[in-house]
């Protein structure tokens, strides 16, 4: 999604509303920000730092600004999760500063964590549209809420190791993180009855320790889970496991991560633009990298060209 070259010579300017989310990446948006701010004023963009402590509170903050004003995320992930209500359908314009800890959606557009020298050039890209997701749970925790979703959601499995990931030793980085949670998941590997419909048709039903809806192409700080999405081709992508042993999967894992499992028998995928998933018993549930705790079922709309992207 980097193939856009035009220059803002050619566009109009824009004022930022850059929201710095202090905890990303442990503390690295926050120990980043001089640098990053330095290099703001040294190119002439005008903006005005929102550093709040919860994501409620930024968005309000940035829901108050006219809908010209661009956002500029400082974080991973959850920063931008966060910001939806204020992005999606609005015609606000958002640019990606990748400082968190998983960095999903900015590293499939090529963006690298820490490089915000890079993040920072492709401001000066055309705006494009791409995708959105809006996941509604039906049942379970939360049970009538819906939600947006820029990158994507995992049940069971996925969600487990996001769960564990807060034990990971601090040493290790966004990936690192991931695979240790994902190695002490496998430990208490269990199947659940799950059925997986898109568009209503059935893409899978039966035994099954993880499902995914996807717009991004990848989670967990580099698991390329879903390498056929595309954010820009209104259409989600549905991923769900059959029946694996604690064996299998440690070796799907191995071909998850280059993306190479779409072929595999134990993994069904399709794409959409409607998808449910309904587990027998309550199910852990991520939400953009971010846990919303058990549910049963949870259904998925795709929301095509919903968000304006300054940097992708």
């Amino acid at each position: 999604m980097s193939d856009v070259t035009e220059v803002s010579s050619r566009l109009p300017a824009r004022h930022y509303a850059v929201v710095l989310n202090s905890s990303a990446g442990r503390g690295l948006a926050q120990r980043a920000w001089p640098r990053l701010e330095a290099e703001l004023r040294a190119r002439g963009l005008p903006f005005e730092l929102i550093s709040e402590p919860s994501g409620a509170a930024a968005l309000a903050r940035v829901q108050a600004f006219p809908r010209d004003v661009a956002v500029l995320a400082v974080g991973g992930d959850g920063t931008v999760g966060a910001l939806l209500p204020a992005l999606v359908g609005t015609g606000r314009p958002l640019g990606i500063v990748p400082l968190g800890s998983g960095n999903d959606f900015a590293g499939m557009l090529g963006l690298r964590a820490g490089d915000f020298t890079a993040a920072l050039d492709r401001l000066a890209y055309a705006p494009r549209r791409v995708d959105a997701l809006r996941a509604t749970i039906l049942g379970g925790e939360g049970a009538g809420t819906a939600h947006l979703l820029l990158n994507g959601l995992g049940m069971g499995f996925d969600a487990q190791v996001a769960a564990l990931m807060g034990r990971a030793p601090a040493r290790l980085s966004g990936f690192g993180r991931y695979a240790w949670a994902a190695l002490a998941a496998l430990r208490n590997l269990a199947l659940t009855p799950v059925r997986v419909e898109v568009d209503g048709q059935v893409l899978y039903a039966g035994p099954s320790c993880l499902a995914a809806v996807m717009n991004g192409t990848r989670y967990g700080g580099g698991f390329r889970i879903s390498p056929a999405s595309d954010a820009r081709d209104g259409l989600l992508n549905a991923l769900a496991s059959g029946p694996v042993t604690r064996g299998q999967l440690l070796a799907l894992m191995g071909w998850v991560l280059p993306g190479r499992h779409l072929g595999h028998p134990r993994v069904h995928h399709t794409a959409g633009q409607t998808a449910t998933v309904t587990w027998s018993r309550p199910t852990h549930l991520h939400l953009d990298g971010d846990l919303a705790g058990r549910v049963t079922g949870v259904r998925v709309e795709v929301l095509p060209g919903a968000l304006t992207l300054l940097n992708g």
